[in-house]
């Protein structure tokens, strides 16, 4: 693909006497569970603790939202069959139109991808950006978001915690330290209280990109991951979209992390010189939610990366 993925030059340059670090994340079975309780995996390695029928129906109500929500409001039955990697990946056919009185379900989206239809493609790309930075609370009333919210709990409490502990493990990272607060810029960036630091989450699922934005919004991570930093390796692989991740942060100053539990982001990761933190769904892992710690990540930075001082955590 033709696309420059590099940051714009006033960004670099405000980043050079910054170090930067990238967490890059897997999402199903890291940041939240889903494949795991649909195939009972997650369960059984609880050795009969855990229910394994409720943890199917629990992950067939999530399947359920998740196709709606993608079906009904962000075009997914039209564009299935056109994944892109990323949602600006065809912004330079995107003319500016207004598309408040555009109607999507008459404009013929369809093959050969010629610049016409990728021009249709980059238009709906827009609308899925926007929709997503509103927020499902933006774009749902009460009884919905009460409906996936009690869903979210269940989940919440059948897996000890994992989806709230991702969560403000994901926050943790954005700010570098446990006690500091930060806040997410339209590029992705996230800038913590301390001056000396900035720190970025990037998805890269091998998932479709669409389904993966939507599960950012239902499973709460949609204000902690912007979606220009969401990639879908489904066709590219994950060594291309670390190699675009890599290129778009390129500076001296900057350290990469990857986190995930596949064999694929693992080699990925070997490949491009980056530390991995492999996620183990067993109970008494320290590598797991709750359980990873920014201590035991700084470690795996440190061994890499040298710097012992990268280990912002406190216990």
């Amino acid at each position: 693909m033709g696309e420059n993925l590099r940051i714009p030059d006033e960004e670099i340059k405000g980043t050079m006497d910054r170090r930067v670090d990238v967490y890059v994340w897997d999402m199903d079975e890291t940041l939240i569970l889903l494949k795991s309780l649909l195939n009972g995996t997650y369960a059984e390695a609880f050795n009969g603790l855990k229910d394994v029928q409720k943890g199917v129906e629990i992950g067939k109500m999530w399947e359920k939202h998740i196709l709606d929500l993608c079906d009904g409001f962000f075009f997914y039955e039209q564009i299935e069959n056109y994944n892109k990697p990323f949602l600006g990946a065809l912004s330079e056919y995107d003319d500016g139109k207004d598309l408040s009185d555009y109607d999507f379900g008459q404009d013929g989206l369809g093959l050969p991808s010629d610049n016409d239809n990728k021009r249709k493609l980059a238009y709906m790309h827009r609308v899925i950006a926007q929709k997503y930075e509103k927020g499902l609370h933006n774009l749902f009333d009460q009884e919905t978001m009460k409906l996936w919210n009690e869903l979210y709990d269940i989940t919440d409490k059948y897996t000890d915690g994992w989806l709230s502990s991702a969560r403000d493990f994901l926050e943790q990272c954005s700010s570098g330290k446990t006690e500091t607060t930060s806040t997410a810029s339209a590029d992705g960036m996230v800038d913590s209280t301390d001056s000396t630091y900035q720190h970025v989450n990037v998805l890269v699922t091998s998932g479709s990109l669409i389904p993966s934005l939507v599960k950012c919004l239902l499973f709460r991570l949609d204000n902690l991951i912007t979606h220009e930093n969401v990639y879908s390796s489904w066709e590219e692989g994950k060594i291309q979209c670390f190699q675009w991740i890599k290129e778009r942060f390129s500076s001296s100053n900057v350290r990469f992390c990857v986190i995930g539990d596949g064999w694929e982001e693992c080699e990925a990761a070997k490949t491009m010189r980056w530390p991995f933190v492999k996620i183990d769904l067993r109970p008494g892992s320290s590598h797991r939610f709750p359980g990873l710690t920014l201590r035991t990540v700084g470690y795996y930075f440190s061994v890499v990366y040298g710097s012992p001082g990268a280990e912002n955590d406190k216990d």
